[in-house]
């Protein structure tokens, strides 16, 4: 459902917010520690920081941090940069596929939508790392 660029900037995101008391963080180290080609992933930060997701500071000892504290970066912030919530292109091949014109599935698939973007609105990285913190945890202890 996420094109790979949104995969890489969730990634990302998820990595500078686990460490968020070594901010800034260089754009390679963020590449190294999430497996991301270096720089595909320059794109990509450059991108949030023209949309306001990140900040960037140059210079030695330079980097990437959030501009927003992790609690308060949705997951429909970071991807909206690079995924297109706002057009529906009918995956039905309904060229004239609207509310006035609904294919056979329109209702239904306008609700799936819905669903998909209230829980990228709701949900933030912040809690999106501490699930995986606690499952890491939890893990390791076996």
């Amino acid at each position: 459902m996420l094109s790979l660029t949104s995969e890489y900037a969730l990634r990302a995101l998820i990595y500078l917010a686990q460490h968020e008391t070594d901010w800034p963080i260089s754009a390679s180290k963020v590449a190294k520690g999430t497996e991301i080609p270096p720089k595909y992933l320059s794109k990509i930060l450059g991108d949030l920081v023209r949309d306001g997701v990140l900040e960037a500071s140059r210079g030695k000892g330079g980097g990437f941090r959030m501009a927003h504290p992790p609690q308060k970066t949705s997951l429909l912030e970071v991807l909206e940069p690079f995924e297109r919530f706002g057009r529906r292109r009918c995956p039905f091949q309904n060229k004239q596929c609207s509310d006035e014109n609904p294919c056979g599935a329109h209702e239904q698939w306008k609700r799936v939508l819905e669903s998909y973007q209230r829980f990228l609105r709701r949900t933030s990285i912040h809690s999106v790392v501490t699930k995986k913190q606690g499952r890491a945890r939890r893990s390791r202890k076996r």
